[in-house]
């Protein structure tokens, strides 16, 4: 496809840097496409000292750059999907899901330091209610405490003293080149991933026929098959910010192996389940998602 597209993007350091990255390999399988930018502060961006769930969600990263979308300023946008709510708005969908990074989660301490040796009592720093489920269950003798921000603010605060450690996707030090400072990869049996982490989601109008079709280059058919069952038990359980989910779904020889955690609001009742079915071809995206629905509806009986 040739012609010139708009990707509407937050301008935080990590979305930028995902979104230029997401941009040229676009551009690479699209000879002759020129892609611009259409950088947004999100409402979720500029209020960074209440927690999300006080303030309306993780949709409030998405909120202006949908908009962007549906009054005609940017053909697409570019988000970390895990960011993004089970439903979208009206006239919006999930056009393009590429390659996946790695899902995992990491620990950044100001020592070094892994999770089972940090001292009782050590402060670890998190703004999700999954992850403090997680550390709580791995080393009930820790503290966990709320911190927002992006990586720079996050780790800045870590040296500060704020924090002994802190708890982040192993994606974003990934993609801005910040690996180097994980003390610590946690593995799916300490912390299961979020739905949809280290994945990107690429919005667009259901009717751009044209954006779509230069977005079907960059379509991975597994990260897209093991995503959509994964949003598929958010959707299930009426996921939110202010409910402790997880689920993460693998390819693992010819099946899908899907994990799910959900527990009270209060991190309280931890409750677990899997699924393991057929690998879902490219056109059987829907058995994963019949799968995603059923894990959610056993974790929601459980």
């Amino acid at each position: 496809m040739s012609g010139k597209l708009t990707l509407a993007t937050r301008r935080s350091m990590l979305a930028l840097a995902q979104s230029r990255a997401f941009a040229a390999e676009l551009v690479g399988r699209n000879p002759g496409l020129v892609v611009d930018e259409l950088l947004m502060v999100t409402a979720g961006d500029r209020t960074q000292d209440r927690p999300l769930m006080d303030i309306g969600g993780k949709g409030l990263f998405v909120k202006e750059l949908e908009e962007a979308l549906l009054d005609g300023r940017a053909h697409f946008a570019v988000h970390s999907i895990k960011d993004v709510p089970a439903e979208l708005l009206p006239g919006l969908h999930i056009a393009a899901i590429p390659a996946r990074a790695d899902p995992r989660d990491v620990l950044v301490s100001r020592e070094g330091r892994k999770l089972a040796e940090l001292p009782a009592g050590a402060r670890v720093g998190t703004s999700s209610l999954r992850r403090a489920v997680a550390i709580r269950e791995a080393r009930p003798d820790l503290v966990t405490e709320a911190v927002r921000g992006n990586v720079d603010t996050r780790i800045r605060k870590l040296h500060e003293g704020q924090f002994d450690a802190i708890v982040l996707a192993r994606a974003g030090l990934l993609r801005l080149g910040r690996e180097g400072e994980a003390s610590e990869v946690l593995e799916p049996e300490v912390s299961l991933p979020a739905v949809g982490q280290g994945a990107l989601g690429i919005e667009s109008r259901v009717d751009d026929v044209g954006t779509m079709e230069a977005l079907a280059a960059v379509v991975d058919d597994e990260a897209t098959i093991c995503v959509r069952a994964e949003r598929a038990v958010m959707l299930a359980v009426n996921g939110n910010c202010r409910v402790p989910i997880a689920a993460y779904a693998l390819h693992v020889g010819d099946e899908m192996w899907l994990r799910g955690m959900l527990a009270d609001e209060d991190g309280g009742r931890p409750r677990r389940g899997e699924r393991r079915i057929a690998w879902p071809g490219p056109g059987q995206v829907a058995e994963g998602e019949r799968a995603g629905r059923d894990l959610g509806a056993e974790l929601l009986r459980a």
